[in-house]
C-alpha cells in the first residue's frame, strides 16, 4: 500500500509539470517570453490656453501604456457641438501637426480638438482631447494680450536689450509704452528704472548680477492693459577690449591702444562754441569727439586740428578724456579773413595714435566747416 502511494504522488507531479510545459508552449512564440502590448491610453491628451484668435495652444501627449516610442499630432476642427469624442468626425487641420497651434480666423464659432498617436513596435492607437470652448473672434474692446512680449539682445553691461510688444487683440488702433524694471536673479522684486521708457534699453553697471524686465503697455480708446516680458538672464559685468569701461551715460570707452590694425579711429562730432563767428580776433573753443570704427569712445587719441588755410593757431596733438572728447581754444591770426556772412571756414581734423606713421595706422580724418557773420 505504501508503494502505491508513493507511485501514485510521482504520476501526480508529473502530470502538473506537463500541464505547466503545455501553458509555457502555447504562448505566441513558442518560447515563453511576453510580448509588448500596443500603446493603450489611460488618460487623455490636454489642450491648455485661450480658444480665441490669435492665441496659441498647446497639447499634452497624455499617458500611455505600452511603452510608446513616438507620438504623433493632429489638430483638428470640430463642430460647434464638439462632434465625436474620438474626433472622428472633425477636419484635420493642415500643418498642425506639433503640440502647439495658433488659433486662426476660420476657426472662429468652432471648436478644436487634438488627435495624439501613440506608437510603439507592436503597433499604434489615437486618443483624442476634449474639445476646447466654442473659438471667439478677438474683443474688439480694450487691449488683450493672446502672445506676451518678448526681450532679445544680450543681458550684458554695455549691450541693449529691446522688447517686442507681442500679439493683443481689441478695438484698434492699439499703442504701445514701455517700462524698464530692475529684478532680483528670480524676475522678483522689481524696482521701477526712472526715464527709461523706450522699446531698448541700454544695460547698466548697477543691472549686474540682477535681472531685468519690460512691461508693455497697450491703450485703445476702450482703455489699457499691460503685460511684463519673462526676466532676463543674470546680467552680466562688460565684455570688451582691454580697458573697456562704461561711462555713466551707457557708452563704452576705451585706450587708444585698445583699436586694433584692422579698425580705425573716427572723428565723430565736432562742435564749435561760437557758431557762427563773428570775431576776428576773440579765441573760440571747439569740442571734438572721437570713437573708433565699432563705436566705442576712445580715450588718449591724438586730435590735430588745423584751418584751411592757415589762419588760427591751437595747440595740437591733444588727447581725448575718458568719455572721448577734447576742448581746444582756437585763436585767429592776423590774416584772418574778414567777416562775411555766407562764407565758411574749413578745418582739417586728425584723430590718430602716438607713434603712427602720417595718415596710416588707425588714424581717422574729416575736414568740418564753421560759418563766418559780418
Amino acid at each position: 500500500m505504501r508503494t502505491t502511494g508513493r507511485i501514485n504522488l510521482v504520476w501526480t507531479l508529473a502530470a502538473a509539470a506537463l500541464a505547466s510545459l503545455a501553458t509555457i508552449l502555447a504562448l505566441p512564440g513558442g518560447g515563453g517570453a511576453v510580448t509588448q502590448a500596443v500603446p493603450g491610453n489611460t488618460v487623455e491628451p490636454r489642450i491648455t490656453g485661450s480658444a480665441t484668435v490669435g492665441s496659441t495652444l498647446t497639447a499634452s501627449q497624455g499617458t500611455w501604456t505600452g511603452a510608446p516610442t513616438s507620438f504623433a499630432y493632429q489638430w483638428v476642427r470640430c463642430p460647434r457641438g464638439g462632434g465625436l469624442p474620438t474626433g472622428a468626425d472633425c477636419a484635420a487641420i493642415s500643418g498642425a501637426t506639433t503640440t502647439q497651434y495658433v488659433v486662426g480666423t476660420a476657426d472662429v464659432d468652432r471648436r478644436l480638438r487634438v488627435r495624439v498617436t501613440a506608437a510603439n513596435a507592436e503597433g499604434s492607437r489615437t486618443a483624442a482631447s476634449n474639445a476646447t470652448a466654442i473659438v471667439r473672434a478677438p474683443d474688439a474692446g480694450r487691449p488683450t494680450n493672446v502672445q506676451p512680449p518678448t526681450l532679445s539682445g544680450t543681458a550684458t553691461q554695455g549691450q541693449t536689450l529691446r522688447v517686442t510688444p507681442g500679439t493683443w487683440n481689441g478695438l484698434q488702433p492699439i499703442t504701445f509704452t514701455f517700462t524698464w524694471l530692475r529684478c532680483d536673479t528670480n524676475g522678483n522684486n522689481c524696482v521701477l528704472q526712472p526715464g527709461f521708457n523706450d522699446d531698448s534699453y541700454v544695460v547698466r553697471e548697477g543691472d549686474v548680477g540682477k535681472t531685468l524686465r519690460a512691461r508693455v503697455i497697450a491703450r485703445n480708446n476702450r482703455g489699457e492693459s499691460s503685460r511684463l516680458t519673462a526676466q532676463s538672464p543674470v546680467v552680466r559685468g562688460p565684455e570688451g577690449p582691454a580697458g573697456m569701461i562704461t561711462l555713466p551715460n551707457g557708452e563704452r570707452s576705451i585706450p587708444v591702444t585698445s583699436v586694433p590694425p584692422n579698425e580705425s579711429l573716427v572723428v565723430d562730432q565736432t562742435v564749435f562754441g561760437t557758431n557762427p563767428i563773428r570775431s576776428r580776433t576773440s579765441p573760440f573753443q571747439v569740442r571734438i569727439k572721437v570713437k573708433d570704427s565699432r563705436g566705442f569712445v576712445v580715450r588718449d587719441a591724438l586730435v590735430f586740428f588745423r584751418s584751411t588755410p592757415l589762419v588760427t593757431q591751437n595747440a595740437q596733438d591733444q588727447r581725448t578724456g575718458q568719455d572721448g572728447w577734447l576742448t581746444l581754444t582756437v585763436t585767429p591770426e592776423r590774416d584772418f579773413p574778414a567777416l562775411r556772412n555766407d562764407y565758411n571756414l574749413q578745418f582739417y581734423v586728425k584723430a590718430h595714435r602716438q607713434g603712427d606713421p602720417v595718415l596710416a595706422g588707425v588714424a581717422g580724418t574729416r575736414l568740418v566747416q564753421v560759418p563766418l557773420a559780418g
